[in-house]
């Protein structure tokens, strides 16, 4: 670092006397108490010829930049202004020593002027040094400049207030402590160019940029501002070279219509220039600050065709007394020999000021705020007070830097004030166009504080194309639709609709389809879920009410059958019936329909229990009575001759009741156990259709496949012993009307199982309930209704005389 700094005053020492003229007097001078220094690229050279040994550049032979010199009078006019002030800086001279720095690597000149002491560059880190009058420096315009001179202040902390370089590099106070300025860095103007972009919905977009320091900072800014957009950098290319017809060809080749120029204006001339030559129409050009406001441009013959140019630029201030003030300097000066001035301080007379007024006004509130802000801070270091300053204070670089920092005073309309990185917290954006007569027309504004917001009223703007231009890889897709990326880029893709139960959501993610939760229903194509409808069978239900009238008028003759066989209980109807065992049927056939009440209404726990459980405990003991009985009557008359011993202890051990027993409690253990594993539990069915959840009970087959093989074992029992007893007496023969009810049994649920496998709506609970009550009704109809006829309606057939006549036909016939 000290043999770099030795460097660097080891050229100063060698350039200084080459540059040194005889007489330093013109308009880039003014004596005063304490200096601003100021650095304007009145003249640019693009591309600097390279010599073999240090030589000093001749500024006023390169390329005018009008915009630049109408900067320069500006700070001139402020300077001016406050010197005639008696409230700023009262009875103080503001000077300045003005330089015309137009080249990146070849007007050291200058800087070492500004640093120089008695025209002697001193060393630095030297204690107790003479200090320069220059209090601060304003300048410089470009990045890349401002770059390559401002380490040579940072050193000592003098301040360095630029009006145009935006890089966001000088945010960095730990590179650039001493460095402020009064336009807003690059990063924010591309929040404000991302923001433009995202208004008009323009996704597809290329990007040329100029390859110096702002060229390269926007660049890299642009891609992080993107980043989580629906923004594309399709291409991008730097416009280091003049080869402009191959970028053209690259972007009409992937049918982008938007591009971004952020570029220095003489990048940005040449480039527009040629657009129009090679014929590129119907684009939008986002321009940048630097060349938005550019009077040349908006007058070339074609620039019509080439599109719609948008920009980004601070809002025109017009400052008053400026236009004054130039016509009367412009009036007043007398130009002089070019051998009178200190190089870089010469211009060209020959421009009117009505020339210098049209020029691009841009920048002016920042030059002009620049200068205000150095005059406060040295205003408040003075101790300025009651019309007068303490000129005894000795002014420091870095004490003059502190007040800088806390500049807080209203300039025309803005309250100008500086972040702790040294940006302004002042200022605005204006959102513009060029319309039909090449001038630039405000559409909108984008403010920074507290916040960046932007306002845009599009219906000002003039489209080349009558309706806003579209630009975009691929066509937004119709809502409901999700996005499948094709390629490397997000921005092209395909749209997919998005299936039933699934939906896309376009602001979080558009390019995936989302799954519904459990309680939601999407149709195909959705942008949301709706909520399913959750559907059970309840109490008021029309099926419900049906069925349970069913079940109570089961009930009711339940009850009128237990009547009448218990007025009729010592008749040969009743005894062959099956005596006592009658009552346990009908008590069982009566238990089993509390299933029934349990079928309707949102399912339990509780519920789903009582569904099954008093219907196969119950319907179990019904099936063993009708066993028991068919096996009694098959005994009585057929085996009883041939194993006497075996029907003696079958009736002396009441051998019907023990089965019927031990069948109960094998019955009533196995639900025990399939009831304590796995219970039955509310189900919610999601699957069967999309927009409904039906409400109903699981039940694990596995667990409870046991109790219901019992039931089929007994069932079967029945039919072999029914069927053993085909050819007993008439009115002992109950095969026929054993095997129909189990017939009917059967088919119910044959029935009810093809229904369930077809058809899962919430009425297959109903169907069910139905067949708990079908399976009760076909004993009690076909076994007990046929008996109580006979008991009502034909007593005749009810007599003892009338059964020992069909006992002696049978025995006859048995004996033939």
């Amino acid at each position: 670092m000290g043999c770099s700094l030795a460097c660097l005053c080891l050229l100063g020492c060698v350039l200084y006397p080459l540059a040194q003229c005889t007489v330093p007097a013109s308009e880039f001078r003014l004596e005063g108490d304490y200096l601003i220094g100021g650095l304007f690229e009145i003249h640019y050279e693009a591309f600097p010829t390279f010599h073999g040994r240090p030589q000093t550049m001749d500024c006023s032979s390169k390329f005018l930049i009008l915009s630049n010199y109408r900067r320069f009078q500006l700070m001139r006019f402020a300077v001016a202004e406050i010197n005639n002030s008696t409230s700023l800086l009262p009875n103080v001279t503001l000077g300045y020593e003005v330089f015309d720095h137009c080249t990146d690597a070849q007007s050291f000149s200058d800087v070492f002027k500004l640093l120089s002491v008695n025209n002697v560059i001193q060393p630095w880190n030297v204690p107790n040094k003479n200090v320069s009058k220059v209090v601060a420096v304003l300048g410089l315009f470009s990045s890349t400049s401002t770059l390559t001179v401002a380490p040579l202040f940072m050193s000592d902390f003098i301040p360095l207030i630029s009006y145009g370089s935006s890089s966001s590099i000088f945010s960095e106070k730990a590179k650039f402590p001493s460095f402020l300025r009064t336009v807003h860095s690059s990063k924010k103007v591309m929040e404000v160019i991302v923001k433009i972009l995202q208004y008009f919905k323009w996704h597809w977009v290329a990007f040329l940029y100029s390859s110096d320091d702002y060229g390269t900072d926007g660049l890299k800014l642009f891609i992080e501002k993107i980043k989580d957009t629906e923004i594309c950098l399709a291409y991008t290319h730097s416009l280091d070279s003049s080869h402009y017809l191959s970028v053209f060809n690259q972007i009409d080749a992937q049918r982008i219509n938007l591009i971004v120029v952020f570029a220095p204006h003489w990048h940005a001339i040449p480039l527009v220039q040629a657009a129009i030559r090679h014929n590129v129409t119907g684009k939008v050009w986002i321009a940048g600050e630097a060349w938005s406001l550019n009077k040349e441009l908006p007058k070339e013959k074609g620039i019509k065709n080439i599109g719609t140019v948008i920009g980004v630029s601070q809002p025109v201030v017009t400052i008053p007394g400026f236009e004054d003030f130039l016509y009367s300097v412009k009036k007043g000066n007398r130009c002089e020999s070019t051998e009178q001035q200190f190089c870089n301080q010469i211009y060209n007379c020959s421009q009117e000021s009505a020339d210098i007024l049209a020029a691009d006004p841009s920048y002016s509130f920042s030059v002009y705020s620049a200068v205000y802000s150095t005059a406060h801070a040295l205003h408040n270091v003075l101790n300025c007070d009651f019309g007068k300053c303490d000129n005894g204070i000795p002014i420091s670089p870095p004490v003059l830097l502190a007040q800088l920092k806390k500049s807080n005073f209203t300039l025309l309309t803005e309250r100008v004030q500086f972040d702790e990185n040294g940006d302004p917290r002042f200022g605005s954006y204006a959102v513009l166009f060029w319309n039909q007569t090449g001038d630039p027309e405000n559409f909108g504004t984008c403010c920074f504080y507290p916040s960046v917001k932007i306002f845009i009223n599009d219906s000002k703007i003039q489209w080349h194309s009558k309706e806003v231009p579209i630009s975009q890889c691929s066509k937004d897709c119709k809502e409901g639709y999700a996005k499948r990326i094709e390629g490397i880029h997000q921005c092209c893709f395909k749209c997919e609709i998005c299936p039933n139960g699934t939906f896309v959501n376009r602001t979080k993610d558009p390019f995936n389809c989302i799954d519904c939760e459990e309680h939601q229903w999407s149709a195909a194509g959705s942008t949301s879920c709706l909520p399913r409808t959750v559907e059970y069978v309840a109490f008021t239900d029309t099926a419900a009410v049906v069925i349970l009238v069913g079940a109570g008028l089961l009930l009711a003759l339940t009850l009128a059958m237990c009547v009448l066989f218990a007025i009729n209980y010592n008749t040969p109807v009743v005894r062959s019936a099956g005596g006592p065992m009658c009552f346990l049927i009908l008590g069982c056939l009566s238990l089993c329909s509390i299933s029934i009440f349990f079928f309707f209404d949102k399912p339990t726990v509780a519920f789903c229990v009582l569904r099954f459980l008093p219907f196969v405990l119950f319907y179990t003991v019904c099936l063993a009575c009708f066993v028991v009985r068919s096996f009694q009557i098959v005994s009585i008359f057929k085996i009883a001759a041939k194993f006497p011993q075996a029907h003696s202890w079958w009736m002396k051990y009441h051998g019907q009741w023990l089965v019927i027993s031990v069948t109960f409690v094998i019955q009533a253990f196995l639900i025990i156990v399939s009831v304590s594993s796995d219970p039955p539990s509310p189900f919610r069915d999601i699957v069967s259709y999309p927009d409904k959840i039906i409400l109903g009970c699981f039940m694990n087959l596995k667990t409870s496949s046991v109790s219901f093989v019992l039931l089929l074992l007994l069932c079967l029992l029945c039919f072999i012993f029914s069927y053993m007893g085909k050819d007993l007496p008439k009115n002992y023969n109950e095969a026929k009307a054993i095997t129909f009810c189990l017939l009917l049994l059967i088919l119910t649920w044959i029935i009810f199982t093809t229904a369930s496998l077809l058809y899962q709506g919430k009425y297959i609970h109903s169907l069910n309930a139905l067949a708990v009550l079908s399976s009760i009704y076909s004993f009690l109809l076909w076994y007990f209704l046929p008996k109580c006829y006979i008991i009502i309606f034909q007593p005749q057939k009810n007599t003892q005389k009338y059964f020992q006549g069909l006992i002696q036909d049978y025995t006859k016939t048995i004996s033939q």
